[in-house]
């Protein structure tokens, strides 16, 4: 298995990214608020640990994620890291008091607002500028456009290709936490790399009938998130979440039988959660989220943590991964 430290490209975007990565919406309070001490914390640790890609969006914590990241690299040589970010979402305030967002906690008074337009996407990409505190970001995601598919097509796509041409972002993506559109997507414009959030983990590998092969073809890079599936496959019990929302029973009983193997060869079921889809030759990183500094150094450990191959003959054999799937 590769070390969370260990480079390669990002597709054919010229891009070179750690094996491991931060993904920051924890930090932008998701379901707990988090302190700015707090989350300069967490990006320090991955920092000293050699993490290289950082992923925000302006949804994290309605512009607070990116402010933080922001703060924390202008310190740091620009070259020498791989910033991702989104639009798709500009931050405005409500004519009225909103009210707590849904899911993040501590945040501005903002909340996100859906725009694919081409204008929209110009605006939002400048406000994220703004907010990092940066003239340029490596890899700009269309975010969740489940509901928007023309729109982004017509809007969001024309509007990255622009500025992928006029060099103030290196690579056009997308992110979702469906494969079925990223496919969709890579066949209809010039995509560099994709973010796919939970649909490619040991709990589940639908993107290995379309969506990886194609990618692998076309040299489009692909970033993992979600490797815990919400928290499902950190914590297997009654009550966890899956897709951030409760977890059916039939999942969380799937996910205890991963657990259970894990348990016979003396591993970690976060440790095989987070080393799996790293073995798929289209994957680039693995964005790892983590609200501390002692999450973060668990996951970068359990990233390093041997595995044998007899874990994986095992759940093959039990069918609980896709015997398609390369594993570590």
């Amino acid at each position: 298995m590769p070390l969370p430290t260990q480079t390669g490209p990002l597709g054919s975007t010229g891009r070179r990214v750690t094996r491991l990565g931060l993904g920051t919406a924890p930090l932008g309070g998701l379901y707990a608020p988090v302190s700015d001490a707090e989350a300069e914390a967490t990006i320090a640790r991955a920092w000293d640990l050699g993490l290289r890609v950082f992923d925000t969006a302006p949804q994290y914590g309605n512009g607070l994620s990116e402010r933080r990241l922001g703060a924390f690299l202008a310190g740091k040589p620009r070259d020498s890291y791989v910033l991702c970010t989104k639009v798709g979402r500009l931050l405005r305030r409500p004519a009225e008091a909103a009210g707590e967002d849904a899911y993040y906690k501590g945040t501005p008074p903002e909340r996100p607002v859906f725009d694919f337009s081409y204008d929209g996407v110009m605006r939002s990409f400048e406000e994220s500028l703004e907010r990092l505190g940066t003239g340029r970001i490596d890899v700009l995601h269309i975010h969740d456009p489940d509901d928007h598919y023309d729109a982004a097509l017509d809007g969001a796509y024309r509007a990255l290709d622009h500025l992928r041409r006029e060099g103030v972002i290196a690579a056009v993506g997308a992110g979702m936490n469906q494969s079925e559109m990223l496919a969709d997507f890579a066949r209809a414009g010039r995509f560099d790399c994709f973010l796919l959030a939970g649909r490619y983990t040991l709990l589940e590998q639908g993107a290995l009938a379309d969506l990886l092969p194609l990618c692998e073809r076309q040299g489009i890079g692909v970033i993992i998130g979600g490797v815990y599936n919400s928290g499902l496959l950190a914590n297997p019990t009654s009550g966890a979440k899956f897709n951030y929302t409760d977890a059916d029973p039939a999942l969380i009983a799937r996910a205890q039988q991963l657990d259970a193997v894990c348990q016979r060869h003396g591993v970690p079921l976060k440790a095989a959660a987070i080393q799996f889809p790293a073995a798929h030759p289209a994957v680039a990183s693995i964005l790892t989220g983590a609200r501390n500094e002692a999450e973060m150094s668990e996951n970068a450990a359990l990233f390093r943590h041997p595995i044998p191959a007899a874990l994986w003959e095992e759940l093959r054999a039990l069918g609980l991964i896709d015997p398609a799937a390369p594993t570590p």
